[in-house]
């Protein structure tokens, strides 16, 4: 209460106090303090009562406002019912219109039908009590009202390692360099798996191409292969222990999820898929936390784009970045390595800890010994008759002499499925009738360079520009030369044909590294108990470093 009217309630109950007590409280009396305080003759009554019947204390007489009513509606039954029915046709759908344009819709109606126009206040205060979660779905649809409502649903509960592992992309907000000229070519790409029971991230994938089936499948075969060989690759010292096949992937209802080829490949090793219900992000939590995280750290580096204009403010990130793909996959694979030592929020203690004692309970995961057998069964999915020639694939002809006793039954047999890398279309891998193993077949003319996809299209989107509708294989490789010689010519200057010279040179270099060679049959991944044979079997004999071509 304001100093004023305690002040105003004191002097009221001088007044008021005296005449209380009497058992008959005459007109002059009444008139006398009607008069002193400055009130009615009936609001003199009224304050003896209440004297008289409340606890005597000096605040049963101060002064109040009249609720008139507060808690009921006031207007009248019909008039109610009218602005109920055109806040629900008018007010609460999605064209939104505004709360001034629904009144208006209100007291045109009222007129209308000869009733009392409600005051705009009073819709107002109609239009508030509704349920917040109603309108926001009615007006914005159920986005809209998702941070208003509790995550809910039961999480499964994972007890042991690889159980599940949960895959998701992001853009890096840091700006690499091409390692010739150290010149800004972009932000890359990451592509990380994280084993839910221990969250320890078993895979990770760092490239130039946007998120694809390929990502996926590259980030698979990181995940359950060893990765010692990986970090010598890198120069990182550093531990790396979580590898293996899960038996469940949670992931999100992208394209690159839903694909044929990650369909097929999961079913192949025993994968389980599983997909969060659309429109629900925060089931994928987990690895979306983890990512988060890994990009706040990011922000340390030169050449950060930070994660918004504001926060970037003038801080110039082409000119500040210096870090190379593969200076940034090494520093990504050292964070990897703080983070399994550092204690988890939600677990308590360490990823490696966690990840430890999972190996205890269950033993140790099953690992990958043939990467790329592994990752054939991850890449994407074409299917094409043989011909006496082999098969062609976008105008490029593919031969191999395995193909030759397919060739002479070639019309008893279906469409062949073959996998093929995007990256690197030197090559294919045809599975074989029998569906037992895959065939390597390369290009037919062996002249021909490594080229990627998207430079296969690109140079396929030029020739059509020219008018060229007749589009053979000798003039698809020399338009991929010419806008190879072109873009040589302009990496020093645009920032797009760097980008593109760094990621031919990404795929050149895989292509000399493959182990396999023309021709070689892949089979699938054998049983641990078959690889302890062929190992034990590799150990008598001696392997050929070289063969020479005669």
């Amino acid at each position: 209460m304001p100093d004023v009217l305690w002040d105003r309630t004191m002097r009221v109950s001088a007044v008021i106090a005296p005449l209380a007590a009497r058992a008959v409280v005459g007109r002059a009396a009444v008139d006398a303090a009607a008069l002193s305080l400055g009130i009615s003759r009936r609001q003199v009554y009224v304050l003896i009562k209440r004297h008289r019947t409340g606890s005597g204390l000096l605040t049963d007489l101060a002064p109040g406002r009249s609720s008139h009513g507060k808690g009921t509606w006031r207007l009248n039954a019909e008039v109610e019912d009218l602005v109920r029915e055109v806040v629900r046709k008018q007010f609460l759908t999605r064209q939104k219109r505004t709360q001034a344009a629904v009144c208006r819709d209100i007291a045109g109606a009222c007129r209308m039908r000869r009733l009392p126009v409600p005051a705009r206040n009073t819709v107002e205060r109609r239009i508030r009590a509704l349920n917040p979660v109603e309108v926001g779905r009615r007006r914005g649809g159920p986005n809209a009202v998702r941070p208003l409502q509790s995550a809910g649903g039961n999480v499964p509960v994972i007890g042991t390692i690889l159980e599940q592992a949960q895959i998701d992309h992001t853009v890096i907000d840091v700006i690499v360099v091409d390692e010739r000229e150290r010149q800004p070519i972009g932000r890359p790409y990451l592509t990380v798996a994280i084993d839910v029971c221990s969250r320890s991230l078993v895979g990770m994938v760092v490239t130039l191409e946007a998120p694809s089936a390929v990502s996926v499948g590259l980030c698979l075969a990181h995940a359950a292969t060893d990765k010692r060989p990986w970090l010598e690759s890198l120069g990182v010292d550093a531990s790396w222990p979580m590898s293996g096949k899960p038996r469940q992937l949670y992931l999100d209802n992208a394209s690159e999820f839903k694909s044929e080829a990650l369909r097929r490949g999961c079913e192949q090793h025993g994968i389980e898929l599983a997909y969060r219900p659309p429109g629900r992000p925060h089931y994928g939590g987990i690895v979306e936390r983890v990512i988060g995280t890994a990009m706040q750290q990011v922000h340390e580096l030169p050449g950060t784009t930070f994660s918004n204009p504001v926060a970037r403010g003038r801080y110039d990130s082409e000119r500040m970045a210096m870090l190379t793909l593969g200076e940034l996959e090494k520093w990504l694979a050292l964070a990897v390595a703080s983070y399994h030592g550092s204690i988890h929020g939600t677990l308590g203690q360490t990823p490696t800890g966690r990840w430890a004692k999972g190996v205890a309970a269950t033993g140790m995961p099953a690992v990958v010994s043939n990467p790329t057998a592994f990752l054939i069964d991850f890449l994407p999915v074409v299917r094409r008759t043989l011909t006496r020639t082999g098969f062609v694939i976008d105008h490029v002809h593919y031969f191999a002499n395995a193909l030759k006793p397919w060739i002479s039954r070639r019309n008893t047999l279906d469409a062949f499925l073959i996998r093929r890398d995007p990256r690197d279309l030197s090559r294919i891998w045809v599975l074989d009738p029998d569906g037992h193993v895959y065939v390597e077949v390369p290009y037919r003319t062996m002249a021909n360079p490594v080229v990627s996809l998207w430079e296969h299209q690109r140079a396929l989107a030029r020739l059509r520009e020219r008018g060229i509708a007749q589009v053979d294989e000798a003039v698809l490789f020399r338009m991929i030369e010419q806008m190879r010689d072109i873009a040589s010519t302009a990496s020093k200057t645009t920032k797009r044909m760097r980008r593109d010279t760094q990621r031919r040179d990404t795929t050149t270099a895989a292509a000399k590294n493959r182990a396999p060679s023309p021709g070689t049959v892949v089979p699938p991944e054998p049983s641990k108990e078959c690889q302890e044979d062929t190992q034990a079997t590799a150990a008598r004999v001696v392997r050929f470093d070289q063969i020479e071509q005669w």
